[in-house]
């Protein structure tokens, strides 16, 4: 509220953007937060549907600021992830503390984690275009580059190399450690309003210039494409539509990297190469600093920390704002931050995919 300059008696509403897990979901808080910051606001729920926060998010607000129930609108995601991990081990177990979905099938046959159900996509992918885990590897290599440009990023000062991705341990084949994204503590918070409202903000406005959206279960999802492709299409059509652009006027992308391979998975949905080409694409150095398609520019889930989408929101409008330090990209004017999770079979991947296209003029 301080960063744009309102009182807390000037939000009407407020929105909480809550992350769930692949194989369940989290406990919900005795409190919400809008209580406990003294928001007198009209409405509160909760949005969120795997990684997919601050798209849907954003949906949602602009609904309310269209039809003049709230002047602005606060959205806030925040997750304790890494405590929770602790705790956890202290017990002797592994992994984060999620309430598991009832008729899960998948334990008996191994799939105990996000990681199982997203690693038979990237297993597909070498199998069908002969990906190789090297070429995986480019891609947290390139995040781990902009990371160590990001003071924030919880790997900065930290760079790898391909060797040290390929000697990193095997968790689930063909992922190694280093293809997994962060888990961490930490929360994010934006405010939302209409444009003629936001020219009178001391910061710069960011812009919502177009949203899409997409989900993989609108096809028979058990089709071997939908192992090798995510739900772009649509997500693309919808939000370049509305937002009168193309690819080639995307300045820098935050792709949603919960993996390495949902990041070349995209990369070849959205068009930078053809389908299958995405390996070669990024072993040549094309998504990382000096590369020609500046992709997750803090470093990412893989790199800088795991708040959902809202880690490429926030990157997005530092980038917008010209804000970003050492990762700065010149004369950054749009930006297209993505969304991803909340499978519908677990194990399986009817996921969702959000498109979020942001400008620094409206």
């Amino acid at each position: 509220m301080i960063d744009a300059g309102l009182k807390r008696t000037d939000i009407g509403g407020a929105i909480d953007l809550r992350r769930t897990g692949g194989a369940g979901d989290r406990a919900n808080y005795t409190d919400a937060y809008s209580r406990v910051l003294g928001l007198r606001n009209c409405f509160y729920f909760t949005v969120g549907r795997g990684g997919a926060l601050a798209g849907l998010g954003m949906a949602a607000a602009m609904s309310f600021l269209d039809r003049g129930i709230a002047k602005y609108v606060v959205l806030m995601g925040a997750v304790t992830d890494w405590s929770q991990t602790q705790q956890i081990r202290k017990k002797g177990y592994r992994g984060m503390a999620n309430r598991e979905k009832a008729g899960y099938w998948g334990k008996p046959l191994g799939d105990i984690q996000a990681a199982s159900h997203h690693s038979w996509m990237a297993a597909r992918h070498m199998a069908t275009y002969g990906t190789t885990s090297a070429q995986l590897g480019a891609i947290a290599v390139a995040q781990r580059s902009w990371a160590c440009l990001n003071p924030e990023a919880k790997m900065y000062g930290r760079p790898i190399t391909i060797d040290d991705h390929q000697n990193s341990p095997i968790v689930i084949n063909p992922y190694h450690l280093l293809d997994m994204s962060q888990i961490s503590d930490g929360g994010i918070a934006f405010i939302l309003t209409t444009a003629d409202r936001a020219k009178d903000s001391p910061r710069a406005p960011v812009y919502v210039l177009g949203q899409g959206f997409g989900e993989v279960s609108a096809d028979l999802w058990w089709e071997k494409k939908n192992f090798t492709h995510m739900a772009v299409a649509t997500a693309k059509e919808q939000a370049f539509g509305q937002a009168d652009v193309t690819l080639s006027d995307v300045d820098c992308a935050q792709l949603y990297d919960c993996f390495t391979a949902e990041v070349l998975f995209q990369i070849e949905d959205y068009g930078w190469c053809k389908k299958g080409e995405g390996g070669p694409f990024v072993a040549a150095g094309n998504i990382g600093p000096g590369g020609t398609v500046p992709i997750n520019t803090s470093g990412g889930l893989l790199s800088c920390y795991h708040l959902g989408d809202l880690t490429g929101l926030a990157e997005s409008v530092r980038q917008l704002r010209g804000e970003a330090g050492e990762r700065q990209i010149q004369d950054c004017d749009i930006v297209m931050t993505t969304g991803h999770g909340g499978e519908l079979v677990s194990p399986g991947m009817c996921s969702i995919h959000t498109c979020t296209l942001l400008g620094r003029h409206g």
